[in-house]
């Protein structure tokens, strides 16, 4: 009884593989005839059927079927423009057929590299897809230019993507890589770019990173390809690793291109997020370590005194800022606030506690220090007298008051009513 139901399932194993060779054989007659929509319709049920013993060949078949759409196609565009008549080509159909039928081609390759039922391989169709494709595949640049041109987005991709992806293919592995002799590679850092700025904008962030990642291997791309993979990395935050994976790429450029301000700014504002006030004081501590002659490192490090109320500290850091660079409105206007405020606070120190009022040598000493934030708020609107960065307005209005310059309050109130 078991041994008869052994040869049962053995017949049937037989007959199921039987029939997707069936299938593939069905498939050539119908490409044969022209019939190539039936052709791969009959041919999916085999492609990834275990019981197909000869993958290869059936994959070599979708890819037959789709270049030979392309080149019709492709050859009746040509003719037409040689004999100047008119023709209907479906161009997104062929397009679609050569990135498909370069796609099969790889597929059939990998297929073809695995050893037979005895355990050897015999590679049948490489050579002359490499010949078919080698190329060919250069279309796929104008196809992509045609999508996009047709706000085609997902079409741009495709055709781009498949340009570039083809690049890393076992099938094309022993290709001549030069640019110099390979049009291919010529071309393959800025579709890449292109890629990976339409992947960007489409939010596939992913293949945004992908492929701006292989465009900034080019020294001449590396700039802009960059700047893709940077705003994909920061767009496609969704956890804490994430954040610090975008944090850790923006460090990593920043230290290979210490004069390009973007990345400084990028790591500025990612450290000015609420919650990482002490990992932007552990990075303003590095970066004035690394480059104590930039005033930006100094204007961070008065902000985050200012911030602590450490006046003193705040304000000497701001003073290293303007004199690095004597028109840096922002530092003198907050050395200029930090020292009011300074004032203010010695003035609650020093009242008495139960009249509130100030000594005179202790009435000095707060008109000391007003005096000094009123030099900074005075240079401050000098630098910006139409308010356009700072709105040193109102803490000259208090100084004025504090210091008993009516005049001078009185202008200054003006200007705060008409806010």
């Amino acid at each position: 009884m078991k041994k008869a139901m052994f040869f049962v399932l053995m017949a049937a194993a037989a007959t199921t593989t039987f029939a997707q060779d069936d299938i593939v054989k069905q498939a050539k007659k119908d490409f044969g005839k022209g019939n190539f929509d039936a052709a791969l319709q009959a041919l999916k049920p085999a492609l990834d059927n275990a019981a197909t013993e000869d993958k290869a060949a059936a994959w070599n078949l979708v890819n037959d079927i789709y270049y030979k759409q392309f080149e019709d196609a492709q050859n009746e565009g040509m003719q037409a423009q040689i004999t100047k008549k008119a023709v209907n080509i479906d161009t997104l159909k062929m397009y679609d057929c050569l990135s498909e039928g370069l796609k099969a081609a790889m597929q059939a390759n990998v297929y073809d590299h695995q050893p037979n039922a005895k355990g050897k391989v015999k590679v049948r169709f490489q050579d002359n897809n490499l010949s078919r494709y080698q190329n060919t595949r250069l279309t796929l640049i104008n196809a992509g230019q045609w999508a996009y041109n047709k706000k085609n987005m997902a079409n741009a991709l495709k055709y781009w993507g498949a340009y570039v992806d083809c690049a890393s293919d076992p099938l094309f592995a022993n290709e001549d890589k030069n640019p110099d002799k390979n049009l291919y590679y010529k071309y393959l850092s800025e579709i890449a770019y292109y890629a990976g700025l339409v992947a960007y904008q489409s939010k596939d962030f992913v293949s945004a990173e992908k492929y701006a990642a292989i465009a900034a291997q080019d020294p001449a791309k590396a700039k802009d390809a960059n700047e893709i993979l940077l705003f994909s990395k920061k767009d496609n935050s969704k956890t804490h690793a994430d954040s610090v994976a975008y944090r850790d790429m923006v460090i990593k450029l920043h230290k290979e291109n210490p004069d390009e301000e973007r990345f400084y700014n990028l790591l500025m504002d990612y450290y000015s997020r609420p919650g990482r006030t002490e990992e932007m004081k552990a990075w303003v501590s590095e970066e004035l370590a690394a480059n104590p002659d930039n005033k930006m490192n100094w204007a961070l490090k008065g902000e985050l005194d200012m911030n602590a109320r450490q006046w003193d500290d705040a304000v000497a850091s701001y003073q290293k800022a303007i004199d690095m660079d004597p028109s840096f409105v922002q530092c003198v206007f907050n050395a200029g606030v930090c020292l009011n405020s300074k004032a203010i606070d010695l003035k609650d120190q020093l009242a008495d506690k139960a009249t509130g009022k100030l000594t005179k040598a202790n009435a000095d000493k707060v008109k000391a220090i007003l005096a000094q934030a009123k030099e900074y708020l005075e240079r401050a609107k000098q630098l910006d007298p139409d308010r356009e960065k700072v709105n040193w307005a109102y803490p000259l209005y208090q100084i004025y008051y504090s210091l008993g310059d009516q005049a001078n309050a009185a202008e200054m109130e003006k200007l705060v009513s008409a806010q």
